[in-house]
């Protein structure tokens, strides 16, 4: 079958409702003819028939406003407050997001609009409703306790299909239940408390870390975490490591010149191309999503997706088709029950060999496997990254947390799960970041039916949301509203997960807090997240005593503008910049020394 860009089947789905007019229009200039013996010139019909097209759009777009509004009023609702831009449709307001998202801070002229309408807006873009919040009432709603009514929705799946196939991430119903049923096991408590496998890649972080450091050397941290969770990822999905971290790290830009590089090795390549590819294909579904129904028109001459998915299959399937061929040759476990395989995985099995034993379909096992790689790499760097960055920012903040761990563990010992539970500063540290840079910091769902959100004011009227309405939400943003965490919610203070903040503003309302999301499709790997950070962030302090930003090593064009500073908010105080697809990362890389500490680890 002949390949066809999303453009193409977008312009010829659209020639196909196209032509019903121009056919219904000739119809009618027989029947004249036939009846009335009459002739319409055929130009006359054509160009009638092209004309009704926007005109019966017009029509729909108005007849739909006046159906949501006495709709509204039925339900005793008022219409969500609409953005008005300058341009029809709203193409403007469009214009404005795409160009933010690439040289903005996240959030910025959406904050305007909440300051202006309240913490819900509706954006309009191209006539079609999208709605906003960052509302702890609207997002319960969506997550927890309407879930029914809320969906990915087709537009979603067709937007994210190419890249997230039908996994857990970008599915519905007995799909979305089945990939979640399939996942589970990897995630029970035995499998999350094993810390053998952060061990290993750990120590090689470290390693890594030291020798490029005695160079002089600043280094980009995102990059080892990308590595060391790719590392782990593949480790503890496959069983199979890929070894990213063997690979010689990038230097900072400004000495690559100067310097003899070490060799590549070649035989890890694939993993660093697998990366790249990913990221690129992340960054194309997260613009469709911004352009919303008409994003097939920005690539009619090519799927932007193909090219790094092509790079992504070739990583992945390989190692699924050998999973089902050991499989099919006998050598994994065949006496486990079926009724069993959504239980619990055996020792030493891996979340590949359960895959294979339940599906043999290798699109739906590659589709769960680029899923779970999201949530278990992607989230944890990005996390770990923006934890280090706010610690060499807060030298106070790093010396506590670093004298908790050596109280607890000491300089040199293995942490298990009853250290890492034991350290309270430690998870304090890690909430609070997770509350200013959350992973996922915007997310969305569609309506299956017409409901109401209750208005922010219990005088005013609720909120009517229309069926089918693209519903987005942004944790980003309402962890950050000084209404719900303080007049401080700007600041970086891991104490007020610890002190009489958290009674007065979290316990009272837990949904003001979620960094794994909520409801039924919570995180399945949150404590697995926990474990990996908290492990990560124990041994790295155990063998460095400080850490500090090195601007001068990131690339060019990665740097906070000079119109940031002094902006409100942390943008003003921000020294780098965050950057989002479906989850947040800095712009260039996080560029970082360290001092090594004299009792630290041995590598």
């Amino acid at each position: 079958m002949a390949y066809l860009t999303p453009g193409i089947r977008f312009l010829a789905a659209g020639a196909g409702y196209t032509s019903v007019p121009v056919l219904g229009g000739i119809a009618i200039q027989r029947f004249i003819l036939k009846f009335y013996d009459v002739y319409v010139p055929t130009w006359a019909i054509v160009t009638a028939s092209v004309l009704a097209i926007p005109v019966s759009a017009f029509v729909s777009i108005f007849w739909k406003q006046i159906k949501d509004r006495r709709d509204a009023e039925a339900m005793g609702a008022q219409l969500v407050p609409k953005i008005q831009g300058r341009k029809l449709g709203n193409v403007d307001i469009l214009q404005t997001m795409m160009k933010l998202s690439k040289s903005a801070y996240p959030g910025d002229r959406l904050t305007e609009r909440f300051e202006t309408f309240g913490p819900v807006v509706n954006m309009y873009i191209l006539y079609s409703d999208r709605i906003i919040t960052a509302t702890p009432e609207h997002i319960k709603l969506i997550l927890a306790t309407d879930f029914q009514n809320y969906v990915k929705g087709e537009r979603t799946r067709q937007s994210m299909g190419s890249v997230l196939g039908t996994g857990v991430f970008n599915s519905d119903g007995d799909m979305w239940k089945f990939h979640r049923s399939i996942s589970r096991p990897a995630f029970t408590r035995e499998r999350i408390s094993d810390y053998e496998i952060f061990d290993r890649h750990t120590k090689m972080v470290i390693s890594q870390l030291k020798n490029r450091l005695k160079q002089g050397y600043a280094v980009d941290f995102q990059d080892l975490m990308s590595r060391f969770t790719l590392d782990t990822a593949t480790e503890f999905l496959f069983g199979t490591c890929v070894h990213s971290l063997s690979t010689s790290l990038p230097y900072p830009h400004n000495v690559v010149s100067s310097i003899p590089l070490d060799p590549e090795p070649a035989a890890t390549s694939s993993s660093e191309a697998f990366s790249d590819a990913f990221m690129d294909a992340l960054k194309t579904i997260t613009d469709r999503q911004r352009f919303g129904w008409i994003w097939p028109l920005r690539e009619i001459f090519e799927d932007k997706t193909r090219k790094p998915m092509k790079i992504v299959d070739g990583f992945i399937q390989p190692i699924v088709k050998e999973a089902l061929a050991k499989k099919r040759a006998g050598k994994l476990n065949e006496k486990k029950r079926e009724e069993e395989a959504s239980d619990h995985l055996e020792e030493g099995e891996t979340l590949l060999d359960h895959l294979v034993q339940v599906t043999e379909d290798l699109q739906v096992i590659k589709d769960e496997i680029l899923n779970i790689m999201i949530a278990g790499r992607d989230t944890t760097a990005g996390t770990l990254t923006f934890i280090v960055y706010l610690l060499a920012m807060h030298p106070p903040v790093m010396a506590r947390l670093r004298q908790e761990i050596l109280e607890k563990v000491g300089p040199t010992k293995l942490p298990d799960q009853d250290d890492i539970k034991d350290m309270k500063y430690l998870r304090a540290v890690i909430n609070e970041t997770l509350r200013l840079f959350p992973i996922v910091p915007f997310n969305a769902r569609e309506t299956v039916n017409a409901t109401t959100w209750p208005h922010p004011d219990p005088t005013q009227k609720p909120y009517y949301i229309p069926a089918g309405t693209r519903t987005a939400y942004s944790v980003f943003m309402m962890h950050r509203r000084k209404d719900l965490w303080g007049p401080d919610a700007d600041e970086f203070d891991p104490d007020r997960f610890l002190d009489d903040r958290l009674k007065k503003y979290m316990i009272k309302n837990s949904f003001i807090f979620l960094p794994f999301n909520a409801g039924p499709r919570i995180c399945l790997g949150q404590q697995f997240a926990y474990n990996e950070m908290s492990f990560m962030l124990v041994r790295l302090l155990q063998s460095f005593s400080s850490v500090t930003l090195d601007p001068t090593s990131a690339p060019h064009g990665s740097l906070p503008p000079p119109e940031w500073k002094g902006a409100p908010g942390r943008k003003g105080i921000e020294q780098v910049v965050p950057k989002v697809h479906l989850t947040m990362y800095s712009l260039g890389g996080l560029w970082v020394k360290m001092k090594e500490s004299t009792e630290g680890i041995e590598c």
